[in-house]
């Protein structure tokens, strides 16, 4: 009975090989599985990884955009500036020129009109009188202007008498003659020599280039000069 039970060895070869096979499909499956997990976890990881570098190339590429915006700037302010100070330079330079034209003409006027020179003389004294208001005031000139400056002193004192009603007395100060290289004008002194009213030409074109350049750079350069380049 017990032989009837008994398995033949293609019997247990088969089993075997039923059982290999179950085994080997069982391995298979989890292989693939095992494989599916590892795609899935490496994509996730990719991904992740993907999203790190994307994030670093795009802060690096901004922070080259800033600096690179940054230098743009800064060379743009540097040329503009550096045009800004050559346009200034130039302009000056012109103004300084006419200046200087303008003090190179009235140094010749003495010797061009000597009637005309008498003449400015008289209202640079008389100017000078009604500022003081004093009954005696001296002068300071050129040595060789002495002759005009009196002839001047005449026409001012009595000018002065006309319009204000009384005398005064006008005298050169030969002791401390303007010197001969100045362009001529007249320095007028009262208070007991305490006061002292320039009106040399030097001086009055000076203030003349004070109170006038905003006008001349407005005429030379445009309106809004003063206030583009000169602020």
């Amino acid at each position: 009975m017990s032989q009837s039970h008994a398995l033949s060895d293609d019997q247990v070869a088969g089993e075997l090989r039923k059982m290999t096979a179950f085994i080997r499909q069982e391995a298979l499956e989890k292989a693939r599985e095992i494989e599916l997990k590892a795609d899935e976890e490496f994509a996730i990881e990719k991904s992740k990884l993907v999203r790190q570098e994307t994030a670093a190339i795009d802060s690096l590429y901004e922070k080259k955009f800033k600096q690179a915006a940054m230098s743009q700037q800064i060379t743009r302010s540097t040329l503009s500036n550096r045009t800004r100070l050559r346009v200034l330079s130039a302009r000056q330079e012109l103004l300084d020129e006419l200046f200087q034209q303008a003090r190179d003409k009235i140094s010749g006027i003495a010797a061009k009109d000597a009637k005309k020179y008498e003449s400015v003389l008289q209202g640079l004294i008389l100017e000078g009188l009604y500022a003081l208001n004093e009954e005696n005031v001296a002068i300071r000139v050129r040595q060789k202007d002495s002759e005009a400056a009196k002839k001047a002193i005449e026409g001012a004192t009595k000018e002065f008498k006309d319009k204000v009603g009384r005398d005064v007395t006008v005298e050169i100060d030969e002791s401390e003659p303007l010197p001969e290289g100045s362009a001529g004008g007249v320095v007028i002194v009262g208070g007991n020599g305490k006061i002292e009213i320039s009106n040399t030409f030097e001086e009055r074109l000076r203030l003349l280039e004070i109170d006038g350049l905003p006008a001349v750079r407005e005429t030379l350069f445009g309106k809004n000069v003063n206030r583009k380049f000169y602020d």
